[in-house]
């Protein structure tokens, strides 16, 4: 990983978006469904791109939400669609684009409020909370954002009516429905004006901060936070949980400080990340700078992405933690404290997520249910009450309400975000000082992420490694326990490859959303160790996508 000379400075002038140069091109370019760059595609989380490339423009969002209609027909879907957007320049416009075709084909639509910027938690709560009871007349949503992805980029996901993102078998239909509109220059696209998809009938306001606010009492602990009058700092990164922050202290009458109210479609007040790009991503240390250098202002502080699906705790003691270390932490602390939870529920991890979850997991007595990257494996386990807790590596993680209840069935930034400070009021310790207390139980593991360029063909190559290509019985020192082309949770694909010993393990699989590739690895003896995994992992995976 070579570092930009710009990582973890203010973003420069020369590096911020141009606007009106990104918006005109939203409305202006016409992509070739012939061309597999400008196609629909649904990665991890939803279709993804950028208007200066023809990968996410106006006509993309349009053949999208016509997709989705026909597809709601197809399955009977019949009850209130519920759409959020974020802060990306490129939101507002797709949202507006998205309405035109939904009010013309006479989808019930629930917009927000005083068009407030929506997380995407707050979609999945809404949708849960209108189902709950019914068995027909279901509702589902959609939420605009390419998540922490850079301010050119744009996104758009789908969640059916279990609240979580579509799986595999939804998104493949609906991918392969709008490329065929794609195709056809939208002939088959129903669509009317703005003005008149905003006074339709069937579009409504939906009040998704009170809504979503006033129920986080019966998910977290907010009476101790209160209690223990906490000093709370929170920086939500310029995205769509701005308003919800203050909100919350005002609700629940804590002390905690929004360090940054703007909402600027440039992102010009972040850090620049690794790789210098300007990215807004919370478990990363170079785009944090802001709140980690606040950390001894507050007892616990926290930040969240543009969409508010990922969360990144800081503290004065360990600063930000990285968020495997977080979610080992969290797994350890839930499953103790909330007795109203099902015996049975088990813990969701992704197989790229740390070891120390597994040793945390055997010591509280519970199942593991490890699962390929994306969030979408743990939804139904969440709605049933099967999975106590999901989390993945990026950041990504929601689990039940103190009922057993299912809360969300997307990634929820705010909630692991409020539990850092619900821990740190209930036991007297922040979760940096929780997981030192893991390690000296369990054993530290020293773990690290590696991202590298690699082009479409490339990651298709990475993407179909198997077993078999790994000929050497030793990795780093130790022998090879296990070689995973399929998590053990629920035998589907994880799109790479993952090599186990005995004190370690990595992981390499393509990027869904960026042309990288990523190599996960981490050891239980140290550094050194973990510097060999990587080395050898790397030389295995350049060699396997360079023929």
């Amino acid at each position: 990983m070579t570092l930009s000379p710009f990582a973890g400075k203010p973003a420069p002038t020369e590096l911020l978006v141009d606007l009106p140069r990104l918006v005109t091109a939203y409305y202006t370019g016409q992509p070739d469904a012939a061309i597999s760059t400008q196609r629909v595609a649904f990665g991890t989380s939803g279709h993804r791109g950028s208007s200066f490339d023809l990968s996410f423009n106006e006509w993309h969002v349009l053949a999208i939400s016509q997709a989705i209609c026909l597809y709601r027909q197809s399955q009977g879907i019949d009850g209130p669609l519920f759409v959020g957007i974020d802060t990306h320049a490129l939101s507002t416009p797709a949202g507006a684009s998205a309405l035109e075709v939904l009010a013309a084909n006479g989808v019930t639509v629930m917009i927000a409020a005083g068009d407030e910027y929506t997380p995407t938690p707050a979609v999945s709560h809404a949708i849960l909370c209108y189902n709950r009871g019914r068995t027909s007349g279901l509702a589902d949503g959609i939420v605009i954002t390419p998540s922490h992805n850079p301010p050119q980029s744009g996104g758009y996901k789908y969640n059916p009516t279990n609240g979580g993102p579509a799986d595999t078998h939804i998104t493949k239909w609906i991918e392969a429905k709008a490329n065929e509109l794609l195709a056809n220059k939208l002939a088959g696209v129903k669509r009317i004006s703005y003005e008149q998809a905003l006074k339709a009938d069937t579009t409504h306001r939906h009040d998704y901060v009170n809504s979503y606010v006033a129920d986080l009492i019966n998910v977290i602990d907010l009476d101790a936070i209160r209690n223990a009058k906490l000093r709370l700092g929170v920086d939500p990164l310029g995205g769509a949980g701005v308003r919800y922050w203050s909100a919350i202290a005002e609700h629940y009458r804590l002390d905690l400080e929004v360090v940054n109210k703007e909402v600027d479609a440039t992102f010009h007040f972040m850090s620049v990340d690794w790789d210098g790009q300007i990215r807004m991503d919370p478990s990363s240390s170079y785009a944090m700078q802001g709140l980690i250098g606040l950390k001894n202002r507050f007892d616990v502080a926290f930040g969240c992405d543009p969409d508010h699906d990922r969360h990144g705790i800081v503290t004065p003691t360990g600063g930000l933690l990285a968020p495997n270390n977080y979610l080992a932490v969290s797994i350890d602390y839930l499953f103790q404290n909330r007795p109203h939870w099902r015996a049975d529920a088990a813990v969701g991890k992704t197989v790229v997520s740390s070891g120390l979850i597994d040793r945390v997991a055997a010591r509280l007595g519970r199942r593991l249910y490890e699962v390929p990257v994306g969030f979408k494996w743990f939804a139904d386990g969440l709605f049933d009450g099967s999975l106590g807790f999901g989390g993945e590596e990026s950041a990504g993680a929601s689990f039940l309400r103190k009922d057993g209840g299912v809360w969300s069935t997307d990634k929820d930034g705010l909630i692991p975000a409020l539990l850092a400070a619900e821990m740190t009021a209930r036991t007297g310790r922040d979760p940096s000082q929780a997981y030192r207390a893991l390690c000296d139980d369990l054993g530290e593991p020293f773990s690290v992420r590696v991202d590298a360029k690699a082009n479409p063909q490339q990651k298709a190559l990475l993407s179909k490694l198997s077993p078999q290509q790994v000929t050497s019985t030793q990795l780093a020192g130790e022998s090879i326990q296990q070689i995973l082309s399929h998590a053990p949770g629920n035998d589907q694909a994880i799109g790479g490859l993952k090599v186990m010993t005995e004190n370690g393990w990595f992981a390499a699989r393509p990027s869904g959303t960026e042309d990288i590739y990523k190599i996960y690895a981490e050891s239980f003896i140290g550094d050194d160790h973990l510097k060999q995994l990587v080395q050898e992992a790397q030389t295995l995976v350049d060699g396997a996508i360079s023929g």
